[in-house]
């Protein structure tokens, strides 16, 4: 029962990774504003599509709430940075009103770095990222602590962490193979037992 768990998890977490990586950052929105005139109103337009989609796509790879708070306050020039493509169809003006439907295609590297950069949990892994890795399982006593702390020494070893899941005291990391060994010795220097479980790694207390 507990091998089937835990291949059930690994598949389930397969599909996870792979679209954290594999999948276009696509979105949609349909938009109507009025303004004083139409250029104030397409400006606003497409300011609200841009939040929307970003919202809307990210949440998807990160702590929907932060994201959403983030999204809200930030400036539109730095969101405007986010996206790497748009376009337009049913686009319509007048003297005070713009409608259209917008879809905006997200950069991937920019908006992995713009969660980063605001401390925002998330799964997201960049398209250079998407090399060879393998699964962390982490069976923590106290979960924020433990987070930290593997967070904190995966940091100074030069270890790019992306959490992918947690729930109760367990959580997963997507860890590079090439650090697979440094990790290891740090597991065991710093009190965790660990064991591989079909090419992946668990650690525990």
């Amino acid at each position: 029962m507990k091998l089937a768990k835990y291949l059930f998890m690994f598949g389930f977490l397969g599909l996870v990774i792979h679209g954290a990586w594999a999948a276009e950052l696509v979105g949609a929105a349909s938009v109507n504003v009025t303004s004083d005139t139409a250029a104030n109103a397409k400006k606003m337009a497409f300011d609200e599509a841009r939040r929307q989609i970003i919202s809307e796509v990210l949440e998807q790879y990160a702590d929907a709430e932060a994201l959403h708070t983030q999204v809200m306050a930030e400036k539109a020039s730095v969101l405007t940075n986010l996206i790497a493509s748009s376009s337009i169809s049913g686009e319509r003006q007048s003297d005070t009103t713009y409608s259209a439907n917008i879809s905006m295609t997200l950069n991937r590297q920019a908006a992995k770095n713009w969660l980063a950069d605001n401390s925002i949990q998330n799964w997201l892994i960049a398209t250079d990222d998407a090399g060879d890795k393998f699964l962390l399982i982490v069976d923590a006593k106290d979960r924020l602590a433990d987070w930290i702390q593997i967070r904190r020494t995966a940091t100074d070893s030069g270890i790019d962490l992306d959490n992918v899941y947690m729930e109760g005291n367990q959580m997963v990391f997507v860890v590079p193979t090439t650090k697979r060994a440094a990790f290891t010795i740090w597991a065991r220097e710093n009190g965790w037992r660990y064991r591989g479980i079909d090419g992946n790694l668990h650690i525990f207390k």
